[in-house]
């Protein structure tokens, strides 16, 4: 399952510490459907038994910020020194880190049948779970659109890839003081992806050129749209721009992508891979087979990207609340 390290503007866990949080979430992983697994396999037919009740997400997080709360509350109370509060911000920082067991149970209102289905939905209420982080820290957090919990592209890279594979879904990068939104990028250990999806109706043609319009065929119909390969090469431009300032060495590739239709480009540029209904299989097995562990570049990569994005957030209820209270 890929990780959602940036999401548009969306404050995101991974912009605190991308060299902790992606093996966290790997290993956090790992341990649950572990102990998923082995509860719907001892356990009987019982939907009511507690290892399938709903008692994950919310409670989970109220665990969470509980006792940091706390500590916070305390030394306002009593107007301890700005270091001594920065000392308790590092230390709940730290012991967010380390305890893993309070930020996600697998939780199930019935039983799965089959093993296939404990699997989607295990990877269902991971992908719930990765929006989370995706959009809050301990201190802030960003209103998440609803539509992100139904975005079938954004599925497909959290639930089809592997764990090493980091996601940055459209992001708005700052640059100049001005916001650019960009295509998605995909990080994997060896290389850089810069992908643009072509999707419409199941089984349309897309007739590609080097104009600013491309058309777009479906049975009796014919329309024109911008041509993608204009967005994908501002993202390219931008992802090797940063990678040049702070030394990256990673390839990066341009990917127009169409999981339900065909692209027919007479003479497509060079630098352009083009995926399709036809060679769709391959490129996307090639793509899952690939078993390499997460790699420092890959996470260096990652730190400098996350580094240009714009962060919209505002600060937590439970903090606000906690200072009007002192």
């Amino acid at each position: 399952m890929g990780q959602l390290i940036k999401l548009q503007d969306y404050i995101s866990r991974y912009e605190q510490d991308i060299f902790s949080y992606p093996s966290r979430f790997v290993r956090l992983k790992q341990q649950q459907w572990t102990r998923t697994k082995e509860n719907w396999e001892t356990e009987g037919v019982d939907a009511s038994n507690l290892s399938f009740q709903n008692q994950g997400f919310e409670q989970s997080d109220e665990k969470e910020k509980q006792p940091f709360f706390a500590k916070m509350k305390d030394l306002l109370k009593f107007n301890t020194r700005v270091e001594d509060v920065w000392e308790v911000e590092a230390e709940t920082k730290a012991l967010e880190m380390d305890d893993d067991s309070l930020q996600f149970s697998a939780a199930f209102h019935v039983k799965p049948a089959e093993i296939n289905d404990l699997k989607q939905q295990f990877l269902d209420q991971l992908f719930r779970f990765q929006l989370k982080w995706a959009s809050t820290t301990l201190f802030e957090k960003s209103n998440l659109h609803s539509k992100f919990y139904f975005d079938d592209k954004l599925k497909f890279f959290l639930q089809r890839f592997p764990d090493t594979f980091l996601t940055l879904y459209r992001p708005i990068f700052l640059l100049k003081k001005a916001p650019v939104e960009a295509e998605i990028i995909l990080l994997t250990p060896t290389d850089a992806w810069c992908i643009s999806f072509l999707e419409e109706e199941n089984d349309s043609v897309f007739i590609g050129s080097s104009e600013r319009f491309w058309l777009k065929r479906r049975k009796n119909d014919e329309s024109k749209f911008l041509n993608p390969v204009i967005a994908l090469n501002r993202t390219e431009k931008i992802v090797r721009k940063i990678f040049q300032l702070h030394e990256i060495d990673l390839p990066i590739h341009k990917l127009i992508l169409s999981r339900n239709g065909y692209i027919d480009f007479p003479s497509p540029p060079f630098d352009v891979k083009f995926v399709e209904m036809r060679n769709f299989d391959g490129w996307f097995q090639s793509m899952r087979s690939l078993k390499s562990p997460l790699k420092h570049i890959q996470l260096k990569a990652a730190q400098v990207l996350l580094q240009y994005c714009q962060t919209a957030s505002m600060r937590r209820h439970e903090w606000e609340k906690s200072e009007q209270d002192n």
